[in-house]
């Protein structure tokens, strides 16, 4: 294999930034004639966290960073259907990938021809959010492939969504039957769906990326085949394109999650987990976007104090704040008869806390890099789902995986008062319980999961195989 240059195209943000940089070093780990070219889009939000991420892997990885488009969708739209927002801004950024890889496929054409040595592009790998650029990788003679950020269940999701709108042209209704999804052991209540295939402008977004999924070259995904097994077995079958899975993809750098959190609460709360015994601590956190109104947080409260277990709570109030002084929102008195066995932080440096051995349980919204950080950790999850995908995480986490405990499967983030402090308490229980058998398994499949990523393991070999059929 001459020198080959793969260009990422990510979506900018922890979530999915992340963990295409991890594949991306794995990538250059496993064969020293790969060269990576990051594209970095620029967002109106967001940025801090960008260059933190960039910044820890310059060294190896070229980074490109594109001129802000033109005439972005208004911020609003973001709030009101990300989906949509992302999809204009797909489509506002194409003209300034085209433009970029084809100054990158043109020199490198040009040096080809008078250097043996030279690097030469050998594809485009997109995020799913930017499927649409596969016109830009087909006008340029470039494979292209698709980075998955999420898991294989969702991908099996949008294949049903693609087949599904061949016959049912239009969005989903939440009094529809449950779905019959190729990949899933049980059928699916609609009501776990993404919020967005109920609504037109949302699943006409949708759909347009996932009739594209046919024309990549291969998917690549962020997991470990022996936690989706069946899932992939089906994915696999029939004129699908290859699916490579290649994770757990962690960054588990310590301190990179958030560059503004300050390194005095960092160490107040480490000292803290030094002080409490193994595997007694719950961790309550709910991601980026998570936050309550103040009546939810009152009957977190309760359900913690009802559940008598030492925690440690991530607090988010309305407008997804973080914030020191939690006095004005926690019932009165609360700090007081919780003090010595409860902790409340604002942001709170996830990866961390999940590796500390006073860590036994967590209750998450379940994003999927949350849920990966957990399963390579050991620590078994209460699901809280608010928003997106994490819903249908959830419901795949309980009902098709049995590796977590049901707090709420179909929970929004769309209402004050959402879970009540009894059921609070007691799913803290259940997940909490030393015994249980789901602590069983996450254990076993955090095993699993670190051997995976070993020479070979399954992520390792499914590693190589990408490599031998695309370079």
């Amino acid at each position: 294999m001459k020198k080959a240059e793969l260009i990422f195209v990510p979506l900018p943000g922890t979530s999915h930034l992340g963990s295409t940089l991890e594949f991306a070093k794995r990538l250059m780990d496993r064969d020293d004639r790969i060269s990576i070219t990051v594209l970095v889009m620029k967002v109106p939000f967001g940025n801090a966290m960008t260059k933190s991420l960039t910044a820890s892997h310059s060294r190896r990885i070229r980074f490109i960073d594109l001129p802000e488009a033109v005439d972005l969708p208004p911020l609003q739209l973001l709030m009101t259907s990300p989906e949509c927002y992302f999809s204009l801004f797909a489509e506002k950024n194409t003209p300034l990938v085209r433009n970029v890889v084809g100054d990158i496929v043109s020199s490198s054409q040009y040096s080809d021809s008078d250097n043996s040595d030279a690097v030469r592009v050998t594809g485009l790998d997109l995020d799913f959010i930017f499927l649409s650029m596969v016109d830009v990788a087909d006008e340029l003679g470039l494979p292209s492939y698709l980075f998955l950020a999420f898991n294989v269940g969702y991908l099996g999701l949008m294949r049903y969504l693609s087949t599904r709108h061949d016959q049912i042209i239009a969005e989903f209704q939440y009094s529809d039957s449950d779905l019959i999804i190729p990949g899933f052991v049980n059928p699916v209540p609609v009501s776990v769906l993404l919020p967005a295939l109920f609504n037109k402008d949302g699943y006409t977004c949708y759909v347009k990326l996932a009739q594209r999924l046919k024309d990549v070259k291969g998917i690549i995904v962020n997991t470990f085949s022996e936690l989706e097994q069946h899932a992939f077995n089906s994915f696999s079958c029939g004129s699908n394109p290859p699916v490579y899975t290649v994770g757990p993809l962690l960054h588990l750098q310590v301190g990179s999650n958030n560059p503004d959190l300050e390194e005095s609460q960092c160490q107040k709360i480490q000292k803290w987990l030094d002080d409490q015994p193994e595997s007694s601590v719950l961790f309550l956190c709910f991601g980026m976007g998570g936050s309550f109104g103040p009546a939810q947080v009152k009957e977190i409260a309760s359900g913690l104090e009802q559940s008598e277990y030492r925690f440690l709570w991530s607090l988010r109030v309305g407008h997804h704040q973080s914030t020191s002084d939690h006095d004005d929102v926690l019932p009165e008195g609360f700090m007081e008869r919780t003090r010595g066995r409860g902790m409340v932080c604002g942001w709170a440096p996830q990866v961390e806390i999940l590796a500390h051995k006073a860590i036994g349980g967590f209750v998450s919204h379940c994003g999927w890099n949350s849920i990966l950080e957990s399963l390579w950790f050991g620590v078994p999850i209460a699901t809280w789902p608010l928003y997106a995908e994490q819903q249908f995480n959830a419901f795949r986490l309980v009902k098709e995986l049995g590796l977590s405990v049901e707090l709420r499967l179909d929970s929004k983030m769309d209402g004050d008062l959402v879970v009540t402090a009894d059921e609070i308490a007691g799913a803290v229980r259940c997940v909490m319980d030393g015994d249980s058998e789901i602590r069983k398994k996450v254990k076993e499949l955090a095993e699993i999961g670190k051997k995976s990523v070993l020479e070979g393991g399954s992520s390792f070999d499914s590693i190589r195989q990408f490599i031998n059929m695309n370079f």
